[in-house]
C-alpha cells in the first residue's frame, strides 16, 4: 500500500511542477492555488509513504516520478523541444527508479 501512496505522491509532484510556470512567479491566483494544493498533497503523501518505506528510497522514487512526469508533460502537453540525449537520459532515469524499487529492503 505504501508504494501505491508513493506513486500517487509522485503524480501530484508532476502536477505541481507542471503548474509552476503558469503561476508566473506566483503572481496569478488560481495557478498559484493549484500549485500550493498539489504541492501540499504531494508532500503529505510522501510523508505517509515514508512511514513504511525508507526515506532515501521513497524520496528517490518520488523525485524520479516527478522528474520523468514533468519531462513528459513538457514534451507532450506543452510542446517543449527535446533531443535524443534527453530521451536517453530519461530512459536511464526510469531504469534507475525501477532498480531502486527492486532492490529496496
Amino acid at each position: 500500500m505504501a508504494w501505491i501512496v508513493l506513486i500517487v505522491a509522485g503524480l501530484f509532484e508532476v502536477a505541481w511542477a507542471s503548474l509552476l510556470e503558469s503561476t508566473k512567479g506566483f503572481t496569478r491566483l488560481w495557478p498559484t492555488v493549484g500549485f500550493l494544493v498539489t504541492l501540499a498533497i504531494s508532500m503529505y503523501l510522501l510523508s505517509v509513504a515514508t512511514r513504511s518505506i525508507p526515506v532515501g528510497t521513497g524520496y528517490a522514487v518520488w523525485v524520479g516520478i516527478g522528474a520523468v512526469g514533468a519531462f513528459l508533460v513538457g514534451v507532450f502537453v506543452k510542446g517543449d523541444d527535446t533531443s535524443a540525449g534527453q530521451v536517453a537520459a530519461i530512459v536511464a532515469l526510469v531504469a534507475s527508479i525501477i532498480a531502486v524499487k527492486l532492490t529496496a529492503a
